[in-house]
Parts: C-alpha cells; structure tokens; sequence
C-alpha cells in the first residue's frame, strides 16, 4: 500500500467503540482533518467487514461503511496492525485489562495512541503507560471523551472565564442500564471496575479537569450506582456527580448537568431539545451547539496535534492516572477495597513516584 494523504490510522478492536472511532475519523476526515483509515483488527474476522455494525448508550453510527474495504488492511491480531509501516496512529478499542499493554507496544512501535477509557482499573495498572507516554516521541491520549464534548467545552469555558461568576454548585448524571454489547465482559466485575470505573469516571474525569483534585471525597452506593460529593477547601462548596448503570432495560440513557454561578445557573440534559439551557436575569435562554460529539472532538484534537508537532494535549495519561487515584478513593465509600492497597479517603498531592 503506498503511503496515504494525512495521518494513517489503525484501529484496533471493531466493537462499540470501534466503530464509533472510524465514524469520528471519517467526520474529520469530511471536516477537513486529513487522515485515512488504513488498517483494522480485530480477531472476530466477522467484524472486518467495513458494514458492520455495532450499537451503544449514544447514536453514533450512520450506517455507512467506515472504511475502504479494497484500500484497508484487516488483520486478526494487533501485532500485524503495529508492524504497518502506514500506521502512524493507532485507536486502541479493546477490552480495558489490554488498554495498556497495547498502548505501550504502540508507542514502541513509533505510533501516535488513542486509548480507550478506563486505561485501567488502577492508578497503578496505568502508571508504567505514564512513563512510557513520558519518553515516547510520539503522542499517546486517552480518551475521556467529555472533555470534548460541545456543551462540556462550553461549561469549562464558563468556569474559567468567570462570565457567570464563580461557580456556587455543580452536579453531574450519567444513568442507564447495563452496556447491550460485550455482555460477557462486562458481567465481569473484576475485569471493569463496574459503573463507577466504566461509567461515572467521565464525570470525576471532568471534575478534576474543571476543578483540579478534590481534597476529599465522600461516596456512597456501590460500584453500579454511585453518588460522589467531591470535597474542595478552595473551591465550590458543593460539587456531586451520580452514575449508575443498573436501571431497567428499556430506561433512556440520561446525561445531565446543573451548574449553579453566582449570575447565571447552566442546565443540560442531553433527552431535552434543546439540550443546553442558562437561566439568567429572570429568563431562560438555549445555548446553540455545534452538531458533534466528544469522540469528533478527541479524534480532531489529536489529529491537530499531530498534523501541528505540539505534543500539549488537553487529557493525558497522566491525568488518566489520578482520575484513577480518585476513583480509587469513591471506592472505598461503597465498599470496594480488593482493588486497591489505601483505604484512606483523602486523595494525595502527588502521584506517588513508582
């Protein structure tokens, strides 16, 4: 194969995720970020077809084939994906228990990554991907996707830029019932951390990237359904996040915040029309957003950065590795320890040098 116009990009793994990454790279690709699929894995060769299909929480997938299958590469293991010389960056779609290994023997390989989310189940699991991140040349992102998507990016925005004032209360909700696809993995506890690790992550993620690393938390639930009060000495006094993924079959999924500033109080729920609202000044206005997600923007981010040699990422694996650390820490409020060496609740300063 000769070598391709923009960025070659593998994927690894053709299940939910999968699927939704070739689709984010061919919204790219049509907005002007150039890149070309030209490789995909995958050891279920029924999945290799470019009409497969796969469903999730959230409609993403169009129903057009996602990639070229007369110009693409289809491999049954990641090892023939990373020994493509055409393969400068790789989407890694799997199961979380391969997240870093496989991340690590791309960034070997010479390739760029965007790994799939959880990283892992500890922050001690991701820590040697920290390292390696550190002294690859080339760049290696999670994907924790809410950090770009539109309305999120306009919630940080406000935050930061002080337009409604500070920020008096913020909580978060992300509910639904168990993932359809994978059953079998994801009936494993072990192997997912449950909700808490799979799921409400997006929202602690999200927390400390709005606010840095709480002081403190307090959760109660279980790993399935979780509510967090996330405690800040200089900060909002009252930051909540609940996730849970044990409603009924049939239950819509539900993706919500309620920011209260001190001007100006932001609401969105992604099952309203318009979904982002602000009440201010005795009225209650919508606020537009553009027509993409957060997997178009973590595949437009990394691609920029590529095509542009900066190696500043809005995620990295570093900031994957303490969002770990607290997730660690909720843990412990609904019971959980065997995943785990500290049972204390207070989350450290510093990641522990390893």
């Amino acid at each position: 194969m000769s070598r391709t116009v923009g960025v070659g990009v593998g994927v690894i793994g053709l299940g939910f995720m999968g699927r939704t990454h070739l689709e984010a790279y061919a919204k790219a690709r049509a907005a002007g970020f150039a890149n070309r699929i030209v490789a995909v894995a995958d050891r279920d060769v029924a999945r290799l077809r470019a009409d497969a299909q796969a469903g999730g929480n959230l409609a993403t997938t169009s129903g057009a084939p996602l990639f070229d299958a007369t110009t693409t590469h289809t491999y049954a293991t990641p090892d023939e994906l990373l020994r493509d010389p055409d393969v400068e960056l790789v989407s890694i779609c799997t199961h979380t228990d391969t997240h870093v290994d496989l991340a690590i023997r791309a960034l070997e390989a010479g390739k760029h990554v965007l790994v799939e989310k959880p990283l892992a189940l500890t922050a001690a699991a991701i820590r040697p991907l920290t390292e390696a991140a550190r002294k690859a040349k080339t760049l290696c992102m999670p994907a924790h996707c809410m950090r770009f998507w539109p309305a999120w990016e306009w919630l940080k925005h406000r935050i930061d830029d002080h337009s409604f004032g500070k920020v008096r209360s913020a909580v978060f909700q992300r509910l639904g019932s168990g993932p359809a696809w994978s059953r079998e993995f994801y009936a494993d506890d072990a192997k997912t951390g449950g909700a808490l690790v799979d799921l409400h992550l997006h929202d602690t993620d999200f927390i400390r990237h709005c606010f840095g690393d709480p002081d403190e938390v307090i959760a109660t639930g279980s790993i399935h359904h979780v509510s967090t009060l996330y405690r800040y000495a200089k900060g909002p006094k009252h930051v909540l996040a609940e996730g849970g993924w044990d409603h009924s079959p049939g239950f819509p999924f539900r993706m919500r915040y309620v920011v209260v500033f001190e001007q100006a109080t932001a609401d969105f729920d992604l099952t309203r029309t318009p979904a982002l609202m602000v009440a201010k000044d005795g009225r209650c206005e919508a606020v537009e957003m553009p027509d993409t997600n957060g997997y178009d923007g973590e595949v437009r981010h990394l691609l920029a950065a590529i095509a542009t040699g900066t190696r500043e990422l809005r995620v990295t694996v570093e900031d994957a590795e303490r969002t770990a650390l607290v997730l660690e820490r909720e843990r412990v409020g609904v019971g959980q320890y065997g995943m785990i060496t500290n049972e204390r609740s207070r989350f450290p300063r510093q990641v522990d040098s390893p």
